[in-house]
């Protein structure tokens, strides 16, 4: 069994691999890199297959997103961590055995990630996970160097080893131990927030998530879905309701009341800009999530609710009592320092 695995998830991202696979290999000596191929009708595998024998390829069966695709190829790696790797990351020299030496001496942290910056502007902390992921008490996520879209320009402001909500999932250290005691990511998802839900997840049975700042990735992002994509507005409206359900302690209708209003009034900006396919994006995840109610979400969250009286003996859970929506588009707060002193 190998201590550490890079598992680069991947779909028709044969252009990517081109890129930034040789950054990972050149910068990953000693450990084990592995690529699990998410059915994808592109020449990827073909072409890993003759430049690249000596990675671990998995090939899955079918497209199951990054929720089910990760969960199908962990089950055949056993390591002590996992290191989940988007496949448009550029890693930089040193970038992982700082943080797996980090986890090695804190057992009661569960996972971490790096510094992310964009790969167009190296200056400039990218969306997806910047320095840290946070959450507001109406499930809004936000992030050390990244509010909404304003991403802030990284000056070293944020080089601070600290806990956090969640952790991305474009560059993701985990115990793989207790990635598979919590139950993985939840498959139904299929693709965004489902690492906020699994860092909620982890929370819930007494462990933390940290930033460790001082290894660094280059991130394109949006590669798989671009940001105008009206499934991925589904997608993050669904799966965002559906995590609140699965795991809210108290004030569960109530914060859910406020969150189908605030979608609605959030529609609007869709309209302004005549994107009506994103518009119906928003009423078709309204409709799925009601569906899951009656559905499968009460079981799940009878399961994660299970845990909270041991939760409870604990930390209370990380999440932030002031509204980042408010902060954000009534008040004008754009960075994470304003926002923390708001």
């Amino acid at each position: 069994m190998s201590k550490t695995a890079i598992v680069i998830l991947n779909y028709n991202g044969r252009n990517f691999l081109e890129k930034f696979l040789p950054s990972v290999i050149s910068h990953s000596t000693g450990f084990l890199i592995y690529v699990a191929d998410n059915a994808s009708t592109d020449d990827s595998v073909q072409w890993l297959k003759i430049h690249y024998p000596q990675i671990h390829l998995l090939q899955l069966c079918s497209n199951k997103g990054y929720a089910g695709g990760y969960n199908e190829a962990l089950k055949e790696i056993k390591a002590d961590y996992y290191v989940l790797l988007n496949s448009d990351v550029e890693v930089s020299p040193q970038w992982l055995t700082p943080m797996v030496q980090f986890l090695d001496k804190n057992p009661t942290i569960a996972a971490c990630q790096p510094k992310i910056l964009a790969h167009h502007n190296p200056d400039q902390f990218e969306y997806a996970g910047a320095c840290g992921g946070f959450i507001d008490w109406l499930g809004y996520p936000y992030c050390r160097g990244r509010i909404f879209d304003f991403c802030e320009i990284d000056t070293g402001q944020y080089d601070s080893i600290i806990p956090i909500f969640w952790a991305s999932g474009a560059c993701l250290v985990i115990r793989a131990s207790v990635f598979h005691e919590v139950g993985g990511f939840d498959e139904d998802f299929f693709a965004h927030m489902e690492e906020i839900d699994l860092c909620w997840r982890l929370h819930h049975v007494g462990y933390q998530v940290y930033c460790y700042p001082f290894s660094k990735v280059l991130h394109v992002g949006g590669g798989t879905l671009p940001p105008s994509s009206p499934f991925k507005t589904y997608l993050n409206y669904r799966n965002s309701l559906a995590m609140l359900y699965k795991n809210l302690d108290k004030y569960l209708w109530s914060t859910i009341f406020l969150r189908l209003v605030l979608d609605g009034i959030s529609s609007v900006r869709f309209l302004i800009k005549g994107q009506w396919k994103d518009i119906l994006a928003i009423i078709k995840a309204h409709f799925k999530f009601y569906a899951w109610v009656l559905g499968t979400l009460p079981q799940k969250r009878k399961k994660i609710q299970q845990n909270l009286q041991f939760r409870k003996a604990q930390q209370p859970l990380p999440i932030t009592q002031k509204s980042i929506i408010w902060a954000y588009f009534v008040k004008g707060v754009k960075t994470f320092d304003s926002f923390s002193r708001f």
